[in-house]
């Protein structure tokens, strides 16, 4: 079997004003679905991030990818490394630290869940079968909550629905406030069924946002699992401040502050597990992480680690240095989130709840629409692959989305000042 064919097409899909440290999410969100078709006529998807950046690096491996055998993975990998390596520097010790060097991440793991997938096709395997097979059935998601202005995405043939209630409503509703970000958790568990739940902070002063996080408390007592994410914004001094106040209140605590230095910090002086997807985020930063004890928990991401295998490799070192592994999210469809699935229901020691955005999201590019969550998990069956086909229909329509929007990046920072003018990023705000 032979790739003869591999396909890359950029979509957009409708995202919220959803608030966050580096500003306000655009009104869509953008994703690349890349295929991998062999000689045989068998088709394999995967789903990455997007913008015109994603889209140039993936397109530049064609040539890497077409007449390959996709069993090959390690060899494609290599030559993938060595393009971008070569892109600026022949020294690979250098290109290993550099961003090149996770431009290659990205651009594999893209190109390897897409392989995986036609691979259980042609034999009749799912994915987590090739990455050692199931250790669970199901893999529970967290409700991952965000204050946000009123909306609900999308501007390209889109209205509010007025006559929107449960979760949908709440998704259209402004949450500002403790008792707003409070009803909006309430709403997204009836509806999905979680067991856990994510603050996004680094909005607001941080007073505000562990009142929140204290205001989920009381709404939902104290065997719900809770989580707060400043995405770094906050001082060490800030953090520890803070987070003295947090002890006894959170599952763990999310990047409170910049680097794996700050994070040391905060971790020997705060009583909660620390969690990271911003200090610790490739195969170079675990020597530094391991010196400084920077992480109790890192949460894992396919799309910037590696794909499927490497990441089971990043849950084998975990194991060995006696760190909790989760999953990080970004806005996405159901593709990306069943390659997420299986990673977790092969992974061991992946015992913490998923972050998923995916409630956030109303469109699907898959047949059979949205995934459907049963009491918060996603169930992993033996479907061949990643167990989705494409619905055509809808990746022409989100083709065009892409097409009419005009974004080519995200760029929260430039849409923030659409609502406050000269509004900045600070990379330590409080």
């Amino acid at each position: 079997m032979r790739i003869a064919d591999f396909h890359v097409t950029p979509i957009a899909i409708a995202d919220p004003p959803l608030l966050n440290a580096a500003g306000l999410h655009a009104p869509y969100a953008l994703r690349a679905i890349v295929e991998v078709v062999s000689d045989d006529n068998i088709y394999g998807v995967s789903e990455s991030p997007g913008g015109a950046d994603v889209l140039a690096d993936l397109e530049a491996v064609r040539a890497l990818v077409v007449g390959r055998d996709p069993f090959a993975l390690n060899k494609i990998a290599q030559d993938i490394e060595t393009h971008f390596g070569d892109a600026t520097s022949g020294d690979r010790q250098y290109m290993r630290t550099t961003i090149h060097s996770r431009r290659a991440a990205r651009v594999f793991g893209a190109v390897e869940v897409a392989c995986l997938d036609l691979i259980g096709k042609a034999i009749g395997q799912p994915v987590c079968n090739l990455l050692g097979g199931k250790v669970r059935d199901r893999v529970p998601f967290s409700a991952y909550l965000f204050y946000k202005y009123e909306g609900a995405g999308g501007q390209l043939g889109f209205a509010t629905d007025l006559g929107a209630t449960g979760w949908d409503a709440a998704r259209q509703a402004a949450a500002l406030t403790p008792a707003g970000i409070v009803a909006q958790a309430q709403a997204m568990c009836r509806a999905f069924g979680f067991k856990s739940l994510k603050l996004k902070g680094g909005v607001f002063p941080p007073h505000i946002e562990v009142d929140t996080i204290f205001a989920l408390r009381q709404a939902f007592g104290p065997n719900t699992p809770l989580r707060l994410d400043p995405n770094a914004v906050w001082s060490v001094e800030t953090a520890i401040r803070y987070g003295k106040q947090l002890e006894g209140a959170l599952e763990y605590f999310e990047d409170p502050t910049r680097g794996q230095a700050g994070m040391a910090q905060v971790a020997q002086a705060v009583n909660i597990p620390l969690a990271t997807n911003m200090c610790t985020t490739s195969f170079d930063d675990i020597p530094g992480s391991v010196r400084l004890g920077s992480e109790h928990i890192i949460l894992s991401d396919h799309h910037f680690w590696g794909g499927l295998r490497a990441s089971m490799e990043l849950a084998r070192i975990c194991r060995v240095f006696g760190r909790g592994l989760s999953m990080h999210s970004n806005s996405h469809l159901g593709i990306s989130l069943r390659a997420m699935a299986h990673l977790a229901a092969a992974a061991p020691n992946l015992t913490y709840a998923c972050d998923t955005h995916y409630p956030w999201q109303r469109e699907e590019v898959i047949v059979g629409g949205r995934l459907q969550f049963d009491d918060g998990d996603l169930i992993i069956g033996d479907e061949p692959g990643l167990g989705v086909e494409l619905d055509r229909a809808m990746l022409a329509r989100l083709h065009e989305n892409y097409v009419q929007c005009g974004l080519t990046g995200r760029d929260d920072e430039a849409e923030m000042q659409k609502v406050q003018p000269g509004w900045k990023f600070m990379h330590t705000r409080w």
